[in-house]
């Protein structure tokens, strides 16, 4: 599962790999300033084996004439009421959004090329909704510092199994990316798998929106 930032900070860009077993997802690894080609070689071999289930922390597409997607208002809507804050989800086309939004776009369709071959899902996932959609409001707080706060890193990381997500190293608490990649792939599981559910989901409205959007 993938966090990504805009294309030219390679850096702050962390995919992670993880697979079912016995009803849980297990931790494979995980590899932090990556490039889209090598993403894509990434998908590509482990699609040799399985299907892959990709959750993609990035805006796949944007509202014709600027703005909210529908769905940014909708899920906005519903992190507030969870005591979020809802400056955590911006339009696709603000400025500090536009080159994370191109490179989304861009690595999807890129992706969606392989399927004609390989079994590839793709889904928009907002890794801090996962997280604060199934936190208590005792522990919300965490959610809104985790960004940069160790302690809070640290917290989701020990949580990530207690929602069966096991075997996340303690490396990743050291950087809020790599939470956000690990969040992100709990995102895609509930929305593929049918033995469990996201919190929240918008369908794909194609062809302008062509992936569901999910917590």
């Amino acid at each position: 599962m993938e966090d990504l930032s805009g294309p030219s900070n390679h850096k702050d860009t962390v995919l992670t790999v993880f697979e079912i077993r016995d009803g849980r997802l297990a931790f494979i690894k995980s590899i932090s300033n990556i490039g889209d080609q090598r993403i894509i070689e990434e998908v590509k071999a482990q699609a040799q084996h399985d299907e892959v289930v990709i959750g993609i922390d990035a805006p796949l597409s944007y509202q014709d004439g600027g703005g909210d997607r529908i769905s940014d208002k909708q899920l906005r809507q519903y992190i507030v009421s969870l005591g979020m804050k809802s400056g955590s989800i911006m339009p696709p086309t603000l400025t500090k959004m536009v080159y994370l939004t191109l490179r989304g776009i861009r690595l999807s369709r890129e992706i969606e090329n392989l399927r004609t071959n390989y079994p590839i899902s793709i889904v928009e996932v907002h890794p801090g909704a996962v997280i604060g959609s199934r936190f208590s409001k005792e522990e919300l707080e965490l959610v809104l510092n985790y960004k940069k706060d160790l302690p809070a890193r640290k917290y989701i990381r020990e949580w990530l199994g207690e929602q069966n997500v096991t075997g996340v190293p303690a490396f990743v608490e050291e950087e809020s990316h790599s939470i956000d990649a690990c969040a992100a792939a709990l995102g895609a599981w509930h929305w593929k798998d049918p033995l469990v559910k996201p919190k929240w989901v918008f369908r794909a409205e194609r062809p302008l929106h062509p992936y569901d959007y999910c917590c």
